[in-house]
Protein backbone atom coordinates (compact mmCIF):
# COMPACT_ATOMS: atom_id res chain seq x y z
CA UNK A 1 0.00 0.00 0.00
CA UNK A 2 2.81 2.42 0.92
CA UNK A 3 5.60 0.96 -1.18
CA UNK A 4 7.84 4.03 -0.94
CA UNK A 5 7.77 4.22 2.88
CA UNK A 6 10.54 1.92 4.22
CA UNK A 7 8.78 0.79 7.43
CA UNK A 8 8.58 -2.92 8.22
CA UNK A 9 5.37 -4.52 9.48
CA UNK A 10 6.96 -4.79 12.92
CA UNK A 11 7.87 -1.09 13.07
CA UNK A 12 4.37 -0.11 11.89
CA UNK A 13 2.82 -2.28 14.60
CA UNK A 14 5.11 -0.73 17.25
CA UNK A 15 4.21 2.84 16.21
CA UNK A 16 0.49 2.06 16.16
CA UNK A 17 0.73 0.50 19.60
CA UNK A 18 2.52 3.59 20.98
CA UNK A 19 -0.27 5.92 19.87
CA UNK A 20 -3.06 3.53 20.77
CA UNK A 21 -4.37 2.91 17.26
CA UNK A 22 -5.65 -0.49 16.24
CA UNK A 23 -4.53 -0.19 12.61
CA UNK A 24 -3.60 2.35 9.95
CA UNK A 25 -7.27 2.81 9.04
CA UNK A 26 -7.84 4.25 12.53
CA UNK A 27 -5.54 7.16 11.67
CA UNK A 28 -8.08 8.36 9.12
CA UNK A 29 -11.23 7.82 11.18
CA UNK A 30 -11.91 11.58 11.36
CA UNK A 31 -12.20 11.77 7.56
CA UNK A 32 -15.74 10.92 6.36
CA UNK A 33 -15.74 7.79 4.21
CA UNK A 34 -17.77 9.47 1.47
CA UNK A 35 -14.92 11.88 0.70
CA UNK A 36 -12.15 9.29 0.73
CA UNK A 37 -10.64 7.82 -2.41
CA UNK A 38 -11.98 4.32 -2.99
CA UNK A 39 -10.00 2.02 -5.21
CA UNK A 40 -7.15 2.92 -7.52
CA UNK A 41 -6.66 6.42 -8.88
CA UNK A 42 -7.43 6.61 -12.59
CA UNK A 43 -3.92 7.23 -13.87
CA UNK A 44 -2.49 6.34 -17.29
CA UNK A 45 -0.19 3.37 -17.62
CA UNK A 46 3.53 3.79 -16.99
CA UNK A 47 5.61 5.46 -19.69
CA UNK A 48 9.29 5.45 -20.54
CA UNK A 49 11.36 8.51 -19.66
CA UNK A 50 11.45 9.55 -23.31
CA UNK A 51 7.66 9.29 -23.59
CA UNK A 52 7.16 11.24 -20.36
CA UNK A 53 9.37 14.07 -21.62
CA UNK A 54 7.48 14.15 -24.91
CA UNK A 55 4.15 14.18 -23.04
CA UNK A 56 5.18 16.97 -20.65
CA UNK A 57 6.44 19.10 -23.55
CA UNK A 58 3.15 18.64 -25.38
CA UNK A 59 1.30 19.89 -22.29
CA UNK A 60 3.69 22.84 -21.89
CA UNK A 61 3.17 23.84 -25.51
CA UNK A 62 -0.51 24.43 -24.75
CA UNK A 63 0.42 27.26 -22.38
CA UNK A 64 0.45 30.87 -23.49
CA UNK A 65 3.49 32.77 -22.25
CA UNK A 66 5.85 35.57 -23.19
CA UNK A 67 7.93 32.94 -24.97
CA UNK A 68 5.08 32.21 -27.38
CA UNK A 69 3.29 35.58 -27.54
CA UNK A 70 4.22 39.26 -27.72
CA UNK A 71 3.22 40.81 -24.40
CA UNK A 72 1.77 44.28 -23.81
CA UNK A 73 0.25 43.39 -20.44
CA UNK A 74 1.60 45.05 -17.31
CA UNK A 75 -0.49 46.16 -14.33
CA UNK A 76 2.18 45.25 -11.79
CA UNK A 77 4.26 42.53 -13.49
CA UNK A 78 6.36 43.32 -16.56
CA UNK A 79 8.03 41.52 -19.45
CA UNK A 80 11.58 42.90 -19.34
CA UNK A 81 14.67 41.41 -20.94
CA UNK A 82 16.90 39.33 -18.67
CA UNK A 83 20.58 39.10 -19.72
CA UNK A 84 21.65 35.47 -20.21
CA UNK A 85 24.52 35.88 -17.74
CA UNK A 86 21.99 35.95 -14.89
CA UNK A 87 20.64 32.46 -15.53
CA UNK A 88 24.17 31.12 -15.91
CA UNK A 89 25.18 32.59 -12.56
CA UNK A 90 21.98 31.69 -10.70
CA UNK A 91 22.22 28.04 -11.71
CA UNK A 92 25.51 27.69 -9.85
CA UNK A 93 24.67 25.47 -6.90
CA UNK A 94 26.06 27.84 -4.26
CA UNK A 95 23.59 30.51 -5.47
CA UNK A 96 20.62 28.39 -6.45
CA UNK A 97 20.38 26.86 -2.98
CA UNK A 98 20.72 30.26 -1.26
CA UNK A 99 18.38 30.64 1.68
CA UNK A 100 18.12 32.35 5.04
CA UNK A 101 21.39 32.09 6.98
CA UNK A 102 20.35 31.03 10.48
CA UNK A 103 24.01 30.88 11.52
CA UNK A 104 24.81 34.05 9.59
CA UNK A 105 28.51 34.52 10.30
CA UNK A 106 29.24 31.17 8.66
CA UNK A 107 27.50 32.18 5.42
CA UNK A 108 29.77 35.04 4.43
CA UNK A 109 29.10 34.67 0.71
CA UNK A 110 25.33 34.82 1.17
CA UNK A 111 25.64 37.79 3.53
CA UNK A 112 27.90 39.70 1.15
CA UNK A 113 25.45 39.16 -1.70
CA UNK A 114 22.65 40.56 0.49
CA UNK A 115 24.84 43.48 1.53
CA UNK A 116 25.61 44.36 -2.09
CA UNK A 117 21.89 44.11 -2.92
CA UNK A 118 21.04 46.48 -0.06
CA UNK A 119 23.69 48.94 -1.21
CA UNK A 120 22.33 49.01 -4.77
CA UNK A 121 18.75 49.51 -3.57
CA UNK A 122 19.88 52.47 -1.42
CA UNK A 123 21.72 53.99 -4.38
CA UNK A 124 18.70 53.46 -6.62
CA UNK A 125 16.10 54.87 -4.24
CA UNK A 126 18.15 57.64 -2.62
CA UNK A 127 17.58 56.16 0.84
CA UNK A 128 19.91 55.43 3.77
CA UNK A 129 19.03 51.85 4.71
CA UNK A 130 17.60 48.85 2.87
CA UNK A 131 16.63 45.46 4.22
CA UNK A 132 17.48 42.22 2.41
CA UNK A 133 14.00 42.17 0.79
CA UNK A 134 10.51 41.04 1.77
CA UNK A 135 8.05 38.74 0.00
CA UNK A 136 6.78 41.04 -2.76
CA UNK A 137 5.65 44.57 -3.57
CA UNK A 138 2.23 44.06 -1.97
CA UNK A 139 3.60 42.88 1.38
CA UNK A 140 6.13 45.73 1.33
CA UNK A 141 3.17 48.09 0.88
CA UNK A 142 1.47 46.72 3.99
CA UNK A 143 4.68 46.51 6.04
CA UNK A 144 5.50 50.13 5.23
CA UNK A 145 2.18 51.24 6.74
CA UNK A 146 2.95 49.30 9.93
CA UNK A 147 6.38 50.92 10.16
CA UNK A 148 4.83 54.36 9.78
CA UNK A 149 2.22 53.73 12.48
CA UNK A 150 4.77 52.22 14.87
CA UNK A 151 7.23 55.08 14.45
CA UNK A 152 4.73 57.94 14.64
CA UNK A 153 2.46 56.25 17.20
CA UNK A 154 -0.52 57.15 15.04
CA UNK A 155 -3.27 54.88 13.77
CA UNK A 156 -4.36 56.15 10.35
CA UNK A 157 -2.82 55.95 6.89
CA UNK A 158 -3.91 57.62 3.66
CA UNK A 159 -3.45 55.83 0.36
CA UNK A 160 -3.87 56.96 -3.23
CA UNK A 161 -6.65 55.34 -5.26
CA UNK A 162 -4.17 55.45 -8.15
CA UNK A 163 -1.96 52.89 -6.34
CA UNK A 164 -2.09 49.23 -7.39
CA UNK A 165 -5.55 47.87 -6.38
CA UNK A 166 -4.05 44.59 -5.19
CA UNK A 167 -1.56 46.44 -3.01
CA UNK A 168 -4.38 48.47 -1.50
CA UNK A 169 -6.30 45.27 -0.78
CA UNK A 170 -3.30 43.82 1.06
CA UNK A 171 -2.89 47.08 2.99
CA UNK A 172 -6.50 46.87 4.17
CA UNK A 173 -5.95 43.28 5.32
CA UNK A 174 -2.89 44.37 7.34
CA UNK A 175 -4.82 47.31 8.75
CA UNK A 176 -7.83 45.25 9.78
CA UNK A 177 -5.80 43.23 12.28
CA UNK A 178 -3.67 46.11 13.53
CA UNK A 179 -6.45 48.62 14.33
CA UNK A 180 -5.33 50.98 11.58
CA UNK A 181 -7.78 53.21 9.74
CA UNK A 182 -7.22 53.40 5.97
CA UNK A 183 -8.45 56.49 4.12
CA UNK A 184 -8.24 56.70 0.34
CA UNK A 185 -7.80 59.89 -1.65
CA UNK A 186 -8.58 60.46 -5.29
CA UNK A 187 -6.81 61.52 -8.44
CA UNK A 188 -7.23 64.23 -11.04
CA UNK A 189 -6.05 63.69 -14.62
CA UNK A 190 -4.48 60.45 -13.40
CA UNK A 191 -2.28 62.11 -10.75
CA UNK A 192 -2.95 62.25 -7.03
CA UNK A 193 -5.37 64.98 -6.02
CA UNK A 194 -3.33 67.21 -3.68
CA UNK A 195 -6.44 69.13 -2.62
CA UNK A 196 -8.09 65.86 -1.58
CA UNK A 197 -5.04 64.97 0.53
CA UNK A 198 -5.04 68.39 2.17
CA UNK A 199 -8.73 68.06 2.97
CA UNK A 200 -8.46 64.58 4.50
CA UNK A 201 -5.11 64.53 6.30
CA UNK A 202 -5.31 64.89 10.08
CA UNK A 203 -3.04 64.89 13.12
CA UNK A 204 -3.78 61.16 13.41
CA UNK A 205 -2.35 60.41 9.96
CA UNK A 206 0.80 58.31 10.20
CA UNK A 207 1.60 58.25 6.50
CA UNK A 208 0.53 59.27 3.04
CA UNK A 209 1.12 56.38 0.62
CA UNK A 210 1.49 56.96 -3.11
CA UNK A 211 2.78 55.04 -6.11
CA UNK A 212 4.96 56.60 -8.80
CA UNK A 213 4.71 55.71 -11.61
CA UNK A 214 1.20 54.88 -10.43
CA UNK A 215 -1.12 52.09 -11.59
CA UNK A 216 -2.03 54.16 -14.65
CA UNK A 217 1.68 54.48 -15.47
CA UNK A 218 1.70 58.19 -14.61
CA UNK A 219 4.58 59.93 -12.82
CA UNK A 220 3.53 61.65 -9.59
CA UNK A 221 4.74 64.88 -7.96
CA UNK A 222 6.54 63.26 -5.04
CA UNK A 223 8.01 66.48 -3.66
CA UNK A 224 4.61 68.14 -3.27
CA UNK A 225 3.15 65.02 -1.67
CA UNK A 226 6.07 64.95 0.79
CA UNK A 227 5.49 68.58 1.70
CA UNK A 228 1.81 67.95 2.39
CA UNK A 229 2.52 64.86 4.51
CA UNK A 230 5.31 66.44 6.52
CA UNK A 231 3.24 69.56 7.22
CA UNK A 232 1.03 67.41 9.48
CA UNK A 233 3.82 65.27 10.93
CA UNK A 234 3.08 62.27 8.70
CA UNK A 235 5.56 60.20 6.72
CA UNK A 236 5.55 59.83 2.95
CA UNK A 237 5.69 56.28 1.60
CA UNK A 238 6.43 55.88 -2.11
CA UNK A 239 5.97 52.64 -4.02
CA UNK A 240 7.90 52.81 -7.27
CA UNK A 241 9.05 50.89 -10.34
CA UNK A 242 12.81 50.31 -9.90
CA UNK A 243 13.39 50.50 -13.67
CA UNK A 244 12.01 54.05 -13.72
CA UNK A 245 14.74 55.09 -11.27
CA UNK A 246 17.27 54.70 -14.05
CA UNK A 247 15.80 57.88 -15.51
CA UNK A 248 13.66 59.60 -12.87
CA UNK A 249 14.98 61.35 -9.76
CA UNK A 250 14.88 58.94 -6.78
CA UNK A 251 12.07 59.37 -4.22
CA UNK A 252 14.59 59.76 -1.41
CA UNK A 253 15.87 62.97 -3.00
CA UNK A 254 12.30 64.30 -3.19
CA UNK A 255 11.35 63.89 0.48
CA UNK A 256 10.16 60.28 0.76
CA UNK A 257 10.66 58.63 4.16
CA UNK A 258 10.05 55.06 3.01
CA UNK A 259 10.55 53.74 -0.52
CA UNK A 260 9.18 50.33 -1.46
CA UNK A 261 8.25 48.44 -4.59
CA UNK A 262 8.16 45.24 -6.57
CA UNK A 263 11.58 44.00 -7.69
CA UNK A 264 10.31 41.51 -10.29
CA UNK A 265 11.47 43.75 -13.14
CA UNK A 266 15.08 43.46 -11.94
CA UNK A 267 16.00 40.29 -13.78
CA UNK A 268 13.25 38.09 -12.32
CA UNK A 269 10.93 36.39 -14.79
CA UNK A 270 7.15 36.72 -14.70
CA UNK A 271 7.02 33.14 -13.39
CA UNK A 272 3.23 32.95 -13.76
CA UNK A 273 2.85 35.28 -10.77
CA UNK A 274 5.82 34.58 -8.54
CA UNK A 275 7.97 34.23 -6.59
CA UNK A 276 8.95 37.90 -6.60
CA UNK A 277 10.65 40.18 -4.10
CA UNK A 278 9.69 43.39 -2.39
CA UNK A 279 12.40 46.00 -1.88
CA UNK A 280 12.17 48.13 1.26
CA UNK A 281 14.33 51.18 2.00
CA UNK A 282 14.08 53.90 4.64
CA UNK A 283 15.78 56.96 6.09
CA UNK A 284 18.18 56.40 9.00
CA UNK A 285 15.61 57.45 11.61
CA UNK A 286 13.51 54.37 10.79
CA UNK A 287 16.37 51.87 10.90
CA UNK A 288 15.10 50.02 13.97
CA UNK A 289 11.51 49.88 12.75
CA UNK A 290 11.84 48.08 9.43
CA UNK A 291 10.94 44.38 8.96
CA UNK A 292 13.10 41.64 7.55
CA UNK A 293 16.86 41.30 7.70
CA UNK A 294 19.61 43.87 7.46
CA UNK A 295 23.17 42.82 6.67
CA UNK A 296 25.94 45.01 8.06
CA UNK A 297 29.62 45.31 7.16
CA UNK A 298 32.16 44.94 9.96
CA UNK A 299 35.65 43.65 10.72
CA UNK A 300 36.66 40.56 12.65
CA UNK A 301 39.20 40.49 15.49
CA UNK A 302 41.99 40.26 12.92
CA UNK A 303 40.80 43.38 11.13
CA UNK A 304 39.45 41.51 8.10
CA UNK A 305 36.28 42.63 6.35
CA UNK A 306 33.20 40.61 7.23
CA UNK A 307 29.41 40.65 7.18
CA UNK A 308 26.79 39.95 9.81
CA UNK A 309 23.04 40.22 10.33
CA UNK A 310 22.45 43.31 12.41
CA UNK A 311 19.61 45.14 14.20
CA UNK A 312 17.72 41.87 14.36
CA UNK A 313 13.96 42.43 14.60
CA UNK A 314 12.60 38.93 14.09
CA UNK A 315 10.46 37.32 16.74
CA UNK A 316 12.90 34.38 16.77
CA UNK A 317 15.65 36.70 17.99
CA UNK A 318 14.01 39.17 20.36
CA UNK A 319 10.90 39.36 22.52
CA UNK A 320 7.82 38.81 20.37
CA UNK A 321 6.13 42.02 21.54
CA UNK A 322 9.22 43.98 20.43
CA UNK A 323 9.55 42.26 17.04
CA UNK A 324 8.76 44.11 13.83
CA UNK A 325 9.02 41.08 11.58
CA UNK A 326 8.27 37.37 11.45
CA UNK A 327 9.48 36.92 7.87
CA UNK A 328 10.88 33.42 7.48
CA UNK A 329 11.99 33.59 3.86
CA UNK A 330 13.45 36.83 2.57
CA UNK A 331 13.32 35.82 -1.11
CA UNK A 332 17.13 35.66 -1.03
CA UNK A 333 17.43 34.09 -4.49
CA UNK A 334 15.17 36.74 -6.05
CA UNK A 335 17.11 39.52 -4.32
CA UNK A 336 20.35 37.96 -5.56
CA UNK A 337 18.88 37.98 -9.07
CA UNK A 338 18.11 41.68 -8.71
CA UNK A 339 21.67 42.38 -7.56
CA UNK A 340 23.07 40.44 -10.53
CA UNK A 341 20.78 42.32 -12.92
CA UNK A 342 21.81 45.73 -11.59
CA UNK A 343 25.48 44.71 -11.68
CA UNK A 344 25.25 43.37 -15.24
CA UNK A 345 23.56 46.52 -16.55
CA UNK A 346 25.35 49.11 -14.45
CA UNK A 347 24.00 52.63 -14.08
CA UNK A 348 24.32 53.42 -17.78
CA UNK A 349 22.62 50.18 -18.82
CA UNK A 350 19.71 50.73 -16.43
CA UNK A 351 19.35 54.28 -17.72
CA UNK A 352 19.22 52.95 -21.29
CA UNK A 353 16.52 50.41 -20.37
CA UNK A 354 14.43 53.16 -18.78
CA UNK A 355 15.01 55.44 -21.77
CA UNK A 356 13.89 52.78 -24.22
CA UNK A 357 10.77 52.04 -22.14
CA UNK A 358 9.61 55.66 -22.16
CA UNK A 359 10.45 56.18 -25.86
CA UNK A 360 8.72 53.01 -27.05
CA UNK A 361 5.69 53.58 -24.83
CA UNK A 362 5.23 57.07 -26.24
CA UNK A 363 5.62 55.76 -29.79
CA UNK A 364 2.89 53.14 -29.21
CA UNK A 365 0.68 55.73 -27.48
CA UNK A 366 0.80 58.16 -30.41
CA UNK A 367 0.40 55.44 -33.05
CA UNK A 368 -2.70 54.05 -31.35
CA UNK A 369 -4.31 57.49 -31.11
CA UNK A 370 -3.55 58.06 -34.80
CA UNK A 371 -5.71 55.04 -35.69
CA UNK A 372 -8.80 56.98 -34.58
CA UNK A 373 -9.89 53.99 -32.49
CA UNK A 374 -8.50 55.34 -29.23
CA UNK A 375 -8.66 58.59 -27.28
CA UNK A 376 -6.49 59.83 -24.40
CA UNK A 377 -7.75 59.31 -20.86
CA UNK A 378 -5.09 61.39 -19.10
CA UNK A 379 -2.71 64.12 -20.23
CA UNK A 380 -0.16 63.72 -17.41
CA UNK A 381 3.31 62.33 -18.27
CA UNK A 382 3.78 58.55 -18.09
CA UNK A 383 6.70 56.15 -17.99
CA UNK A 384 6.21 52.75 -19.68
CA UNK A 385 2.49 52.24 -19.19
CA UNK A 386 -0.47 54.29 -20.39
CA UNK A 387 -4.26 54.23 -20.56
CA UNK A 388 -6.37 54.80 -23.68
CA UNK A 389 -10.13 54.70 -24.16
CA UNK A 390 -11.19 52.28 -26.93
CA UNK A 391 -14.28 52.88 -29.06
CA UNK A 392 -15.18 49.19 -28.87
CA UNK A 393 -15.15 46.33 -26.38
CA UNK A 394 -11.81 45.71 -24.60
CA UNK A 395 -12.51 42.04 -23.81
CA UNK A 396 -13.33 41.34 -27.44
CA UNK A 397 -10.22 43.21 -28.61
CA UNK A 398 -7.95 41.26 -26.27
CA UNK A 399 -9.51 37.96 -27.36
CA UNK A 400 -8.88 38.73 -31.04
CA UNK A 401 -5.29 39.80 -30.37
CA UNK A 402 -4.64 36.62 -28.41
CA UNK A 403 -5.66 34.60 -31.45
CA UNK A 404 -3.01 36.54 -33.36
CA UNK A 405 -0.24 35.74 -30.87
CA UNK A 406 -0.45 39.01 -28.92
CA UNK A 407 -1.19 39.44 -25.21
CA UNK A 408 -3.11 42.71 -25.06
CA UNK A 409 -3.46 45.31 -22.35
CA UNK A 410 -5.32 45.34 -19.05
CA UNK A 411 -8.99 46.30 -18.86
CA UNK A 412 -8.98 49.13 -16.31
CA UNK A 413 -12.71 48.80 -15.66
CA UNK A 414 -11.91 45.60 -13.74
CA UNK A 415 -10.71 47.80 -10.88
CA UNK A 416 -11.98 51.23 -11.88
CA UNK A 417 -15.59 50.96 -13.15
CA UNK A 418 -15.53 54.61 -14.20
CA UNK A 419 -12.99 53.74 -16.90
CA UNK A 420 -15.13 51.52 -19.08
CA UNK A 421 -13.41 50.18 -22.23
CA UNK A 422 -10.10 51.67 -21.12
CA UNK A 423 -6.96 49.82 -22.10
CA UNK A 424 -3.85 49.90 -19.89
CA UNK A 425 -0.90 49.02 -22.10
CA UNK A 426 2.69 48.32 -21.00
CA UNK A 427 5.59 48.76 -23.42
CA UNK A 428 9.02 47.73 -22.13
CA UNK A 429 12.44 47.88 -23.75
CA UNK A 430 11.85 44.30 -24.93
CA UNK A 431 9.20 45.35 -27.45
CA UNK A 432 10.57 46.10 -30.91
CA UNK A 433 9.20 48.68 -33.32
CA UNK A 434 8.07 45.81 -35.57
CA UNK A 435 6.14 44.20 -32.70
CA UNK A 436 4.45 47.50 -31.82
CA UNK A 437 3.55 48.14 -35.45
CA UNK A 438 2.21 44.59 -35.84
CA UNK A 439 0.07 44.98 -32.72
CA UNK A 440 -1.41 48.21 -34.10
CA UNK A 441 -2.12 46.58 -37.47
CA UNK A 442 -3.96 43.74 -35.74
CA UNK A 443 -5.94 46.24 -33.65
CA UNK A 444 -7.03 48.12 -36.76
CA UNK A 445 -7.91 44.87 -38.52
CA UNK A 446 -10.02 43.68 -35.59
Amino acid sequence: MHQYIPNSDASKAAMLADIGAADIEALFASIPKQVRQNGDINLPTAMSEMDVIRHIKSLANKSISTETHTCFLGAGAYDHFTPSVIDHMLLRQEFYTAYTPYQPEISQGTLQAMFEYQTMICMLTGMDVSNASVYDGASAFGDAALVACNSTRRSEVMVAQSANPQYRAVLKTYAQFNDIKVTEFGHADGQIDMADIAGKITDSTAAVIIQSPNFFGIIEDIAQAAELAHSRGALLIVSCDPISLGLIKPPGDLGADIVIGEGQALGNGLNFGGPYLGFFAVKDKLLRKIPGRIVGETTDRNGKRGFVLTVQTREQHIRREKATSNICSNQALNALTAAMYLTALGKHGLSEVAHQCIQKANYAYNRLIDTGLFSPVFSAPFFKEFALRYNGDIAELNAKLLEQGIIGGYDLSSDYPEYKNTWLLAVTEKRTKAEIDTMIEKVVAS
